[in-house]
């Protein structure tokens, strides 16, 4: 049976709630999604947007991410909760830190990632998931970076220039209509990093509200981690169910 991939369809995977344990002593809660039927090809390590207002490990391009992308691209996507943030999974420990003593966290992923022995992480970070990506993310063991709407808010140009010596490759995805930083700016601030490729977006906003803003990150997403992917399809062939629970950040 053919499906259209819808904006609550979810494919076959093997999903599995994990616990990520930090250095200082914490607890984390997450989910990891692997292909139904074969070992992933590449890791996505994902980082939600701020968590005082409404980013969760369930943001939705993660959710949808984790929903598709180990059926459609053979990919593992880890997904979890910052310290202090709560979700339909659960509540991981400690309090928000204003992205400082989520290095503990950031490094807490990137482990269990290497004790799963899952292939080829990258961090994909959104809002304020990417800030924790540029301060906290130059671990010799992830490949790259993908960034979603970064606000450069807390992210400093020591930390850029950390990034640019650290030399993996990094694609910031810029929304033309985003709140905080549009393409022009993010080009000017990010050309302290040689390897950035800044992408504006059109017509996209900083949530990436809508199923075409969706399936643009995820393209984008897809066709940096695995080159020549090509666009994902909008129809599944085979089992796929429906999920119950509402839209939400």
């Amino acid at each position: 049976m053919t499906t259209e991939i819808r904006s609550t369809t979810v494919l076959p995977a093997r999903r599995e709630d994990i616990e990520l344990h930090t250095a200082d002593g914490l607890t984390l809660v997450g989910e990891l999604a692997l292909p139904a039927d074969r070992d992933p090809v590449a890791t996505l390590v994902t980082l939600h947007p701020l968590p005082t207002h409404g980013g969760f490990m369930d943001s939705h391009v993660y959710r949808k991410a984790a929903w598709r992308l180990p059926a459609l691209a053979d990919l593992a996507v880890l997904r979890f909760n910052t310290r202090g943030t709560s979700s339909p999974r659960g509540t991981s420990e400690g309090t928000f830190d204003g992205g400082e003593a989520e290095r503990f966290d950031v490094a807490a992923a990137i482990e269990l990632a290497e004790f799963r022995d899952l292939p080829r992480p990258w961090l994909v970070g959104w809002s304020f998931g990417t800030e924790l990506v540029l301060k906290h993310g130059t671990d010799p063991a992830i490949e790259g970076a993908i960034l979603l709407s970064p606000p450069l808010h807390r992210a400093t140009d020591d930390d850029l220039r950390r990034w640019a010596e650290f030399g993996r490759p990094l694609k910031v995805l810029v929304p033309e209509l985003d709140d905080y930083l549009r393409p022009a700016e993010a080009r000017e601030r990010f050309a302290l990093v040689p390897q950035a490729e800044v992408v504006g977006v059109d017509g996209a906003k900083h949530l990436w509200v809508g199923e075409s803003a969706v399936r643009r990150a995820l393209d984008e997403i897809v066709g940096t981690v695995l080159p020549g992917h090509g666009p994902l399809p909008t129809t599944w062939d085979g089992e796929a169910t429906t999920a119950d629970e509402p839209e939400t950040r």
